[in-house]
């Protein structure tokens, strides 16, 4: 089974093999999935969710 891959929300590049990279559920409404990059969480990049709008870090 072949993998899709995955962009993080807040840099918009693809996250392949990115240690402290993280894929959660929305903190808002818990169906979207949010797939941030090393480097948006080390720089505290906002996000937002396309479902209910949350919008984090906060």
């Amino acid at each position: 089974m072949e993998e899709k891959a995955q962009k993080c929300v807040s840099m918009g590049r693809t996250v392949i093999n990115d240690k402290g990279s993280v894929t959660f559920n929305c903190p808002g409404c818990g169906n979207q999935k949010i797939t941030r990059s090393f480097k948006a969480r080390q720089i505290s990049a906002r996000y937002k969710c396309e479902e209910c709008s949350f919008e984090g870090p906060n």
